[in-house]
């Protein structure tokens, strides 16, 4: 019985477990943890992210003889150019058109609100009309209350303001070195991991990281650049139907995108109601523009660009962005699929390590009646 290696291996899992539940009666023990991370997490995610959007580019120039180094100054060259172009010609425009719309969106809700009470007052749609009125006011209340809330916490928690607009800061400085050394380093941190485990699990353990390295990868590059692609056509879209705010408009589609599957129609929210105060006809065109911009995104973009990397089931896709976005909010529903796909190759090594461990699931091949006949001579 003490022997039997399911026995062990619910052992284990049960210490593992033991430990956890004492570590989480002493809380004391992950405040440095936290600490830690509140002041270096920022920085790191935003490293992160230019790390593996840049990272192909350089590991593809350094296999052309052009050193790591270089291709790294070279790329932050660029980079600060093009931000300087963004900041100096797209920021104002975005801030205006931002500005007006804040300004304007009130008008255009009671604008649109009002036409579909008119067309809702037969009465056979009396009840949808009434739960349009309900749905209305909540949104009239509750954003009264969020304004007030927000105009109370600004002048009372002044400190903490200056606080968090200090630690944006502090992260935008230093990031790009954290970055840079991110891209001329950070192929060799697999090896440098495994070194402090013992020699027969450094391989196990390096392909683990490797793996997990590649899926998280793979999302995060790939969401961007549908994300980017998305923005640019329905800027592009909203420009031609001669739609107001085409450009804030489209930012925030490329924006939204980064929320799998309903990031799109959440962006289509602020689009459909401009559209429906301007005129039927602009409607009409706006959802051609959606209609367009998801044909294309779901047959050509998104296939060439993502593939099949993941290998997640649509339906699985969605109740992970229900799970997390209720347990850990919009962090949840951005983070949700990458963690997802890490904890996905964890268990499938996890898996395999027990398959081999365990024994009993290699399928011995069936006796066939000549060896049988062989055996009995024998």
């Amino acid at each position: 019985m003490v022997n039997n290696r399911l026995v062990s291996g619910l052992t284990i899992t049960l210490l593992i477990l033991l430990i956890l539940l004492v570590l989480s009666k002493v809380p004391w023990l992950a405040t440095p943890i936290v600490l830690v991370w509140q002041i270096v997490g920022l920085p790191v995610i935003i490293a992160g992210v230019c790390f593996y959007l840049l990272n192909p580019v350089v590991d593809r120039l350094e296999k052309r003889g052009i050193g790591r180094t270089w291709t790294i100054t070279g790329l932050f060259v660029i980079v600060a150019a093009l931000l300087v172009w963004g900041i100096g010609s797209l920021i104002p425009m975005v801030q205006k058109q931002l500005t007006t719309l804040i300004t304007e969106w009130p008008h255009y809700w009671r604008q649109v609100s009002g036409t579909v009470s008119l067309w809702l007052q037969d009465d056979r749609l009396s009840g949808l009309k009434s739960q349009l009125d309900q749905v209305n006011q909540q949104l009239s209340d509750s954003s009264s209350t969020a304004v007030s809330s927000l105009a109370k916490t600004t002048f009372s928690s002044v400190g903490s303001i200056v606080s968090r607009v200090a630690s944006v800061v502090v992260a935008i400085v230093t990031a790009p070195f954290i970055l840079f050394y991110l891209l001329r380093d950070g192929h060799q941190l697999p090896d440098h991991l495994v070194k402090i485990l013992p020699i027969k699990y450094r391989k196990t353990t390096k392909h683990l990281l490797v793996e997990m390295n590649r899926q998280v990868s793979n999302y995060v590059r790939g969401q961007l650049i549908v994300a980017f692609f998305v923005a640019v056509l329905f800027y592009v879209g909203f420009l031609i139907v001669g739609l107001k705010f085409a450009l804030l408009l489209g930012m925030m589609a490329g924006v939204l995108n980064l929320v799998p599957y309903l990031g799109s129609f959440l962006a289509m929210i602020p689009a459909v109601v401009v559209a429906a105060f301007m005129s039927p006809w602009m409607l009409v065109k706006v959802l051609i523009v959606f209609v367009v911009e998801q044909t294309v995104e779901g047959r050509f973009i998104s296939p060439l660009v993502l593939g099949s990397s993941l290998k997640i089931h649509p339906l699985t896709i969605i109740f992970i962005l229900l799970l997390a976005g209720k347990a850990f909010g919009i962090l949840g529903v951005v983070l949700g699929i990458p963690g997802y796909a890490v904890i996905r190759v964890v268990a499938t090594e996890g898996f395999h390590w027990y398959q081999n461990f365990a024994g009993g699931y290699v399928e011995v091949p069936p006796v066939t009646e000549k060896e049988a006949n062989s055996d009995e001579e024998n």
